[in-house]
């Protein structure tokens, strides 16, 4: 697997983008930068695509996501196979993603202050899944990804 973090943004997520990144150098955490790059007007399920799918094929073993509100990003990421792509506003909200969810892909709106915003990436990436029960839940999610893949073909 690999142990990058894929980091990817449309136009309206841009700022915080490149600011998550110096915060994610700080702390030692190699990323891989999948777009965007400018601030011209761009579609954010292509972006999230490219961060998911590295995600699912263990390219990257995390992935963060931001456009205006994170919904949209939210959305997509989901979609791909080994993705728990959580829509995180606070740093509660981050803490449950990890402890309970095991989540790999960090998703976030681009109104978070800047204060919160290192307080959420620390907290995400330091704290440990914790099993147990909440390994169950993961397990039924698993289930029914398989599932819904042989359904489907």
């Amino acid at each position: 697997m690999g142990n990058k973090t894929a980091l990817g943004s449309d136009h309206r997520g841009l700022a915080l983008k490149k600011h998550i990144s110096v915060i994610l150098d700080t702390m030692g955490i190699e990323t891989d930068d999948m777009g965007v790059f400018t601030d011209d007007a761009a579609d954010y399920p292509l972006i999230a695509k490219n961060v998911a799918r590295a995600v699912s094929t263990h390219t990257c073993s995390r992935g963060i996501l931001i456009c205006g509100s994170g919904i949209g990003m939210s959305i997509v990421a989901n979609k791909f196979f080994g993705v728990r792509a959580a829509l995180c506003s606070s740093v509660e909200n981050a803490r449950k993603s990890r402890q309970h969810n095991d989540a790999n892909v960090l998703v976030l709106g681009q109104d978070i202050d800047e204060e919160t915003i290192e307080h959420i990436l620390r907290v995400w990436f330091e704290t440990p899944f914790e099993g147990g029960r909440h390994q169950r839940r993961l397990d039924q999610i698993r289930a029914i990804e398989l599932e819904n893949f042989k359904n489907t073909f």
